[in-house]
């Protein structure tokens, strides 16, 4: 059983490789436009190939343009038609100019619509090479109505409507049709140029065409660029700012990669994240929001021979083709210099990858970008659950992430709109306002409750209902509805129901109390339900509530979280789960009494080591002190037998004294070891290792003497006898090591070298 842990609390030349390497992953992930999914989508459910696109980029040759930036729109139309890694795609490249003679043509084909399969990037690779800055003689002026029709002709004849048309028009954005024929008396040239941009754009804007101006030159007519990126087609996948074409300034090379991701990301609804970049060898991180259902990894190698690894937030190397986890993975693009491992269901968190070169291919740096699509649902909820007539409710929209992955990078939340209705049967379409900004009637801003209100009209009767949309560029719509009834009274029941928000670990259950009061003659049967939430994850308990007529009190009302074998893997770092617990009158019409929102942070259950550290920390403590203690006794120990100091005399056997002999420091196990040396000429002691004899002092006072045939006390005065003529005395001792000590019942340890240890220091 878990505990409740507290209180609730994101290759033909270098000069042409750098200038195709810097320009990004950008149009790698438009093939990610297909619906992210369903709720907490399962692997099976999610199409496992790259959806394709139609494509189409114009180039600008006209004379308004250098040298220097004809090379730079030639890498971007380059990097933008081979950047696609779906073999589904389609793609065409043609320069524009103008026609000003009868011979010239004003739209300049190099690259007819071609699949991206192997061999069509083999031929986008060499037909764009073909664009170049026209000649005097060839028309230089700068015809946008024919280079936009032209576009959308590409992108319409024969093509699936299902998929995205995207228009690239790379120019300076100056309109120059002043030496074209087909536009007229000369002195109106440039109004009907105006004149027939203006149907265009309304052209590309019937047939779903966007139009995304890149502006390159030294001064691009930002004004023009921005007329032509609003002509188009201006309806994403959801109604946003940020999801409408824009127009984009190009300083130069340097920055085409990012502005060409960024526009892919807007025209699709896909959220784009720039790393780092770094020439290999180098480990580059990304990270991919807990939001994203489905997502790509674009690597700018800058040179196809560097090799790419990829390891997900848990540190496990990942497939680049198949299944791993809950993930599967698909890589596109790995021979060439750019490549992008799509994720579906990516593991939320820091990604790794590791980029190595052999040598002679490590001079271009290594880019690293994430573009991903995600789904993020909303709960909704009324307070109170059934108004009456008249009466104002209110009404929130909790957000929910797939699989309840905690959200922490508030840039998560970025561009989120909440746009409500409230319907029914005498009450004509009113507007919801419901905003996460902590005024009115919303309590905290930025804690994911999207709050309004709406007033109840006096007319309104039966059941009503709520709807609300939750919008996001990058994220799937979300559209919620509520049914409200209308209640002809005050109820005859309330139950308020309290429930904290907490950390929690499977298995634990959360207490919280149900204030019920039934005004009524009869009795009444609650029944309480959990809402907004994956079936089997949490449960509330008692299911059924029956309350005695007139009966008022205080019901104890617990939730349990499932066992963490319901969670699988996906619990990783923990889940935020939210959840609304219903309570229902069955006797009075399923009356739905309150609803009341519950977060719970739900963390994988501790260790033995978070459980119990306490008490291996008192184990390591007891062990220090056992071991510092019988260190201290063992020092003691010898200093008490240190034999140093002791006086030991040879005395012949009539008493005489034949020499006296000081004791040193004794061996491991403090023996004094020594031997009688000439005993028949002139005997005397002397110290001599592993020798017949041996003293240490005894704790107890005076000294042990180890001789052939077993140890005896050898107090000071006291005589022993060493051979059949000479004796060993002791005398004094001027340094005793230790005063006497009382002996205990156990013995001390024996030194392991013969000997009963009963004797103690005797043996």
């Amino acid at each position: 059983m878990g505990r409740v842990t507290g209180r609730r609390q994101t290759g033909r030349g270098r000069a042409r490789r750098a200038a195709v390497s810097v320009l990004g992953g950008a149009a790698v992930l438009v093939s990610l436009v297909a619906p992210a999914g369903r709720g907490a989508v399962p692997v099976a459910d999610t199409a496992p190939a790259f959806p394709a696109v139609n494509y189409a980029v114009a180039v600008d040759e006209s004379a308004s343009l250098t040298a220097d930036d004809m090379k730079a729109e030639k890498a971007a139309a380059a990097r933008i038609a081979l950047g696609d890694v779906s073999s589904d795609s389609h793609v065409t490249v043609y320069g524009f100019a103008a026609a000003e003679s009868a011979d010239q043509r004003a739209v300049d084909p190099v690259c007819p619509r071609t699949a991206l399969d192997a061999a069509g990037r083999e031929t986008i690779d060499a037909c764009v090479g073909k664009l170049r800055g026209r000649k005097k003689d060839e028309g230089t002026g700068t015809d946008f109505p024919s280079a936009i029709r032209q576009g959308v002709h590409d992108l319409t004849d024969g093509t699936d409507p299902s998929q995205p048309r995207v228009l690239f028009l790379l120019t300076d954005g100056k309109l120059d049709v002043t030496g074209s024929p087909a536009y007229g008396d000369p002195a109106h040239r440039t109004a009907e140029g105006e004149s027939q941009l203006k149907q265009e754009l309304a052209n590309a804007a019937s047939h779903g065409v966007q139009i995304w101006p890149l502006g390159f030159g030294a001064d691009p007519d930002k004004d023009q660029l921005d007329r032509m990126a609003a002509g188009g087609y201006q309806k994403g996948c959801v109604a946003l700012p940020s999801a409408a074409p824009k127009a984009h300034k190009v300083s130069g090379a340097k920055d085409i990669a990012g502005t060409l991701e960024e526009i892919f990301a807007a025209a699709h609804c896909l959220r784009h994240e720039q790393g780092p970049s770094k020439r290999p060898p180098a480990t580059l991180q990304i990270g991919i929001s807990p939001l994203a259902t489905v997502g790509s990894i674009v690597v700018d190698k800058g040179d196809p021979a560097v090799e790419i690894t990829y390891y997900d937030p848990r540190g496990d190397k990942v497939p680049t083709h198949g299944t791993y986890e809950k993930s599967t993975f698909e890589l596109a693009g790995g021979s060439g210099t750019v490549e992008a491992l799509k994720v579906v269901d990516p593991l939320p968190g820091t990604w790794k990858v590791k980029a190595e070169a052999p040598e002679g291919h490590r001079s271009l740096p290594v880019a690293v970008s994430v573009l991903w699509q995600g789904e993020l649902r909303g709960a909704l909820t009324a307070d109170p659950p059934s108004p009456q007539a008249g009466e104002k409710v209110t009404v929130a929209m909790r957000l929910q992430t797939r699989e309840g992955y905690q959200i922490k990078d508030p840039r998560d939340y970025a561009g989120l709109r909440v746009a409500g209705r409230l319907t029914g049967e005498g009450v004509g379409p009113q507007p919801l306002r419901l905003t996460d900004d902590g005024t009115g009637a919303d309590r905290t801003a930025g804690d994911g409750f999207f709050t309004g209100t709406a007033q109840i009209p006096a007319g309104a009767r039966g059941t009503l209902k709520v709807s609300a949309t939750l919008t996001a560029s990058g994220l799937k719509a979300d559209t919620r509805d509520l049914g409200i009834d209308v209640a002809p009274g005050p109820p005859p029941v309330t139950a308020p129901l309290d429930l904290p928000a907490a950390d929690v670990h499977p298995g634990a259950t959360v207490t919280g109390t149900l204030d019920v009061h039934n005004s009524s003659s009869t009795a009444h049967t609650l029944h309480l339900s959990v809402a907004d939430v994956r079936a089997g994850l949490l449960s509330v308990s008692p299911a059924t509530v029956t309350l005695a007529p007139g009966e008022s009190g205080t019901r104890k009302v617990s939730v349990e979280v499932a066992p963490a074998g319901v969670f699988g893997d996906r619990l990783g770092d923990g889940l935020s789960l939210a959840a609304t617990v219903k309570v229902t009158d069955a006797t009075d019409g399923n009356r739905t009494l309150t609803a009341t929102p519950l977060s719970l942070r739900v963390t994988p259950a501790p260790g033995l080591w978070d459980q119990y550290w306490w008490a291996f920390l008192i184990a390591v403590l007891v062990l220090v002190a056992l071991v510092a203690v019988t260190a201290a006794w063992v020092r003691l120990r010898r200093r008490r037998r240190d034999p140093y100091g002791l006086k030991l005399r040879l005395v012949a056997e009539d008493g005489d004294v034949l020499g006296e002999h000081k004791a040193g420091h004794g061996n491991k196990k403090q023996w004094y070891e020594f031997a009688v040396a000439e005993a028949h000429r002139s005997p005397r002691l002397e110290k001599r290792p592993h020798g017949p004899y041996a003293v240490r002092r005894n704790p107890e006072g005076g000294a042990v003497l180890r001789k052939q045939g077993g140890r005896m006390p050898l107090r000071a005065g006291s005589r022993v006898a060493l051979t059949d003529r000479l004796y060993l005395e002791l005398g004094e001792d001027p340094h005793p090591g230790g005063t006497p000590q009382t002996p205990t019942a156990v013995p001390a340890p024996g030194d392991g070298d013969g000997g009963n240890s009963a004797y103690g220091d005797y043996l």
